[in-house]
């Protein structure tokens, strides 16, 4: 939107969007046209103003967590304008003092009554929480960002990654009553952010998903159960499991969520399947996943095999992924430099590589790829903050 604004001819507009591809050293194969053809599509608005007497009232939910503490992070990082913030949190974090952007808070402990004279609140809380306090917070005029699972595939919950599908959110705005809006489960945001240009371009008839999971996806204390086993795995003591059932520390295993016995897949594993359709409105897209822990402290990974209904080759693939807003690609072949964890970490975008032709086909369909993304940041905070930024 601001760009509309500020450059309302369709040329300059692509201007803009070119010099922006060659400031992060991205790759330009496709043509200017085609930059204009998608762009629009996905362009997501990004709102800067910080601290303001006009901007919405903000309350976070869950703020002493690893999420809520990067919904801060994000909300500074971005500008994000706010005319006051409500920092809240359960009553043993009730009192406790919080610094942002230069001021100190007091955190208020979640009650009933917490969201009197408040336009947006994320929520990052757990799901028992969400179902308990969305409603609430609903009633009183706040539009919800949900971080939980609680709403995600809710009849008429928009459910939204903003450079995907932020269409499904447009009839909601602060000041036109509350709702709620669901952020997807991080591996499915992580996911849909490197496979949706490519739908776009040749539609996906079929995924196979295996996932690598950083310990942040189980919040502050998984991750210092990692630090802590794997100090104590070097002075050669025994790992004390207590998030995760097994030893974490130089160990990988099944994700730790419910797993359905007869199917025998796990939770984590069907949010990826039915998140995906719903996100895409694409009920019949064929999905497989197979979600593991591994002792990587934020950022998940994921290898993804990709059958399309057209055919489409690694420079188009390339060339699609090189014009989607919020990813980047390293594919270098020649020097074996592709996609890790620690290039996501604490990154804001998706990062894209092994692109290669699927050779178990006999045809131009199949694709794999592999796409690391920062579990806390694009798969949860900075979502959610940018689904607020389209609120306003």
């Amino acid at each position: 939107n601001a760009l509309d604004q500020s450059f309302p001819n369709s040329r300059a507009r692509v201007a803009v969007v070119i010099t922006m591809q060659l400031a992060n050293g991205r790759s330009l194969q496709a043509s200017a046209s085609s930059i204009c053809r998608r762009v629009p599509r996905a362009r997501v608005a990004v709102v800067r103003a910080a601290k303001t007497s006009d901007g919405p009232r903000v309350a976070v939910v869950g703020v002493t967590g690893a999420v809520g503490q990067e919904f801060l992070t994000v909300l500074k990082e971005r500008n994000f304008p706010y005319s006051n913030i409500k920092l809240l949190a359960s009553a043993r974090s009730a009192g406790q003092k919080q610094e942002f952007e230069g001021q100190t808070y007091t955190i208020d402990e979640l009650t009933e009554n917490s969201f009197k004279n408040v336009d947006i609140a994320l929520f990052s809380a757990g799901g028992s929480i969400s179902k308990k306090f969305g409603p609430i917070a609903v009633k009183d005029g706040a539009i919800v960002v949900d971080n939980s699972s609680a709403f995600r595939m809710t009849d008429g919950v928009p459910l939204v990654i903003p450079e995907v599908n932020p269409e499904a959110m447009s009839h909601i705005k602060v000041g036109k009553g509350g709702a709620i809006i669901a952020n997807p489960n991080c591996s499915t945001i992580i996911a849909l952010m490197a496979v949706t240009p490519l739908h776009r371009l040749a539609t996906v008839k079929r995924m196979c998903v295996s996932t690598y999971q950083a310990a942040s996806g189980a919040g502050a204390a998984a991750m210092e159960e990692l630090r802590q086993q794997t100090r104590d795995v070097l002075d050669g003591k025994p790992a004390q499991p207590k998030i995760f059932p097994l030893q974490y520390a130089f160990n990988l295993f099944s994700h730790n969520s419910s797993m359905d016995v007869n199917l025998g897949y796990n939770e984590e594993e069907m949010k990826l399947v039915k998140e995906t359709r719903k996100i895409w409105n694409f009920p019949s897209v064929r999905i497989t996943a197979t979600c593991v822990r591994v002792p990587v402290m934020r950022a998940h990974a994921e290898s993804i095999n990709l059958e399309f209904e057209k055919d489409i080759s690694e420079t188009q693939a390339l060339e699609a992924l090189a014009a989607f807003p919020g990813v980047s690609i390293i594919n270098d072949r020649q020097n074996n430099r592709f996609p890790t964890p620690l290039d996501a970490t604490t990154k804001d975008n998706v990062f894209v590589g092994r692109v290669r032709r699927d050779i178990s086909r006999d045809d131009n369909k199949g694709l794999d790829l592999f796409v690391c993304g920062d579990q806390i940041k694009k798969g949860a905070a900075l979502n959610a903050v940018q689904i607020a930024e389209l609120l306003l």
